[in-house]
């Protein structure tokens, strides 16, 4: 109630000890702390945190346009309420190495299990458009080595992603991928791989574990769990599922509101009221305040 009773600390080291079982960890995405408890709910693993649907809650394009200290908050409103690790999108570290170090301090103190750091130039964009830009390889190293460095709980895992695929070549972006190992991320992001060929050449030649992204109407071919645990993935991401779920649904549900001005024939499409509260466990903290406080 109130707060998970586990601590980051102790998710943080659960979420590096499951990287080590060789199963395939299930990450949808949440853009709110009632997302974050339905996926709790149904048995996933973990939660992940999109920039990219930060930035539409926010009614934004996902062109860098955030900043850390909402991105911030709001990983914390979502990581706080769930006993499953959550991993956040940095972005490009919101500026300069420096600004990375600080943004993983910031999102270990908050209780994120993990962020990753992109390749990509500013102002950054969606990673499955065209016309991206990618900063050198050597400047994205010095992100990863910052960030690294900042840490205090070595169980708060940083995650590089490359957006190389679709600018300079498969070949690229695993060469690229290798460097930012060196330089010390505990996990790679390949982002925008095209099918398992590709997903399996990386396997072949990156030692440490590896995040795949199936976000819908995107460059990846979406690939079931069998496929990406056979593959070797260890994290997948579903990012923008939720979101275009519920928008679609609000979206169908405003229609009819309209149409019928009454929302009668939408209620057993509707989360009920006994159901949210029970989700919210609002008798636990009626009887809390019972408890302490008589209102009388």
């Amino acid at each position: 109630m109130l707060f998970t009773p586990k601590s980051a600390v102790q998710k943080r080291a659960d979420f590096r000890a499951a990287l080590g079982s060789g199963r395939l960890l299930r990450f949808p995405g949440a853009f709110s702390p009632l997302v974050s408890l339905l996926i709790e709910r149904h048995g996933f693993d973990g939660v992940y945190i999109s920039g990219a649907v930060l930035s539409a809650d926010l009614g934004l394009p996902d062109v860098g346009l955030t900043t850390l200290t909402e991105v911030a908050q709001r990983g914390r409103a979502i990581a706080r309420v769930t006993a499953l690790p959550a991993l956040i999108d940095a972005d490009t570290g919101f500026g300069e190495p420096l600004n990375a170090a600080r943004t993983v301090q910031e999102f270990e103190e908050l209780g994120l299990c993990g962020c990753h750091l992109e390749d990509q130039s500013n102002p950054k964009r969606c990673g499955h458009l065209d016309n991206k830009s990618l900063v050198p390889a050597a400047d994205m190293v010095k992100r990863i080595r910052a960030a690294v460095s900042a840490r205090r709980d070595a169980n708060f895992i940083v995650i590089a992603r490359t957006d190389a695929r679709a600018v300079e070549g498969l070949a690229e972006a695993i060469r690229r991928a290798k460097a930012y190992v060196d330089a010390g991320a505990d996990m790679v992001f390949p982002e925008a791989l095209a099918d398992e060929a590709e997903f399996e050449q990386f396997r072949k030649v990156i030692s440490v574990p590896l995040l795949a992204n199936m976000t819908e109407f995107g460059k990846s071919k979406l690939l079931t769990t069998r496929q990406l645990s056979a593959l070797g993935v260890n994290v997948v991401i579903y990012p923008v599922t939720a979101l275009r779920l519920a928008m679609k649904t609000v979206e169908h549900g405003l229609q009819v509101l309209k149409a019928e001005g009454t929302q009668v024939s939408l209620l057993d499409e509707m989360q009920t009221r006994a159901e949210l509260y029970e989700l919210i466990q609002y008798a636990q903290y009626a009887q809390l305040d019972k408890d302490v406080y008589n209102s009388r």
